[in-house]
């Protein structure tokens, strides 16, 4: 389903990023991407959007290479992978319902059929007594829970989580965790980017650990064993 093969990206002036890296993800499975601050974790998520570019290497979705895809058809690789960031980007005069909605209503999507599908995602997230609150009136917790509604308003393929736990308490962070392991057994691929030993140890998922940007470690048991990398 995804392949990263031989995945080098250098930031200017010499910062190595990422130094050929492979990878395979397969449908329906549920991905921790761990490591130390600067490890590669984020570049990894974003070149798999084309926010990034990789300096050299191949990265194939479904069968296709999306380094060579036309700029015109970037906007539907996008709508195809869901994203959720650490700082939510919600729109503060915006509603929850709004902010769900505007993702689909910036694609030409009617009204009638927005108002099913955010009325469904925010039952999926827990969110729909809510739906008229904005922003502020609501916890950090659940304004993360919105950015997963939006997430997948267009029924993504694959989500990306980079550091979606980033700034929530260690309760609120399971509850995040568990929400998304929900989505996943729903049929939903997930690769979620943390340096959170906590929340990676207890779900029990493939750990792939990302160091100095190479990995150096793939494990199925779900278990971070390395020392001194992540918290």
């Amino acid at each position: 389903m995804i392949v990263y093969k031989n995945i080098s990206k250098i930031y200017p002036p010499n910062t190595v990023a990422l130094s050929r890296i492979n990878l395979e993800v397969k449908s329906g499975e549920f991905v921790f991407i761990v490591g130390s601050s600067g490890a590669g974790k984020s570049t990894l998520l974003k070149l798999l959007i084309r926010e990034e570019n990789p300096d050299e290497g191949e990265i194939y979705f479904f069968g296709e290479n999306i380094l060579k895809l036309p700029v015109k058809k970037i906007p539907f690789l996008r709508r195809q992978i869901g994203f959720i960031f650490q700082d939510f980007k919600l729109l503060p005069l915006k509603t929850v319902f709004e902010n769900v909605a505007f993702a689909l209503e910036v694609c030409g999507v009617p009204d009638k059929l927005i108002k099913q599908r955010v009325d469904t995602l925010l039952k999926i997230v827990g969110l729909y007594e809510k739906r008229n609150k904005f922003p502020h009136q609501i916890s950090g917790g659940e304004q993360q829970r919105v950015s997963i509604a939006r997430a997948l308003a267009h029924n993504p393929k694959v989500l990306l989580a980079d550091e979606p736990t980033g700034n929530l308490d260690p309760s609120t962070s399971w509850e995040i965790v568990e929400l998304l392991l929900k989505i996943n057994e729903m049929g939903t691929t997930i690769l979620l980017a943390t340096h959170d030993k906590e929340i990676v140890n207890k779900a029990r998922k493939r750990v792939v650990v990302i160091e100095n940007g190479q990995i150096v470690s793939d494990e199925k048991s779900g278990l971070y064993k390395l020392k001194g990398s992540i918290k």
